[in-house]
């Protein structure tokens, strides 16, 4: 399942953090991601808030690999964790709507 984590800092804005602390952050994330449970990161624009792409069995597996980063355990981010599912929107394109007419079933061939 795919699952999608937005960081919150936890700390003051502009709180600085040890150097060590986020070279041990970079370190755990890069072993999640050789174990193909981080599928992607990325900072925002704004804020630069990590954005993770993760692939495990659902939320409460993706809390539980979140909850090893350094960050997380020095109590200075959390994750708020969304479980996707695959976009279903492309059935109305193949499905008849409420309000389309109804179809005739097709009559056989007159010889």
């Amino acid at each position: 399942m795919r699952i999608l984590a937005i960081e919150r800092e936890l700390t003051p804005p502009g709180a600085s953090i040890p150097t060590d602390l986020l070279r041990q952050e970079a370190v755990q994330v890069w072993a999640l991601q050789k174990q193909g449970l981080i599928r992607d990161i990325w900072f925002t624009t704004q804020g630069r808030n990590a954005v993770v792409m993760l692939e495990c069995s659902g939320g409460t597996e993706a809390r539980r690999h979140l909850a090893t980063l350094p960050l997380v355990r020095a109590g200075l981010i959390d994750f708020t964790v969304h479980e996707l599912q695959s976009y279903d929107g492309y059935e109305r394109l193949f499905s008849p709507g409420p309000n389309a007419p109804a179809r005739k079933p097709e009559e056989p061939p007159e010889y």
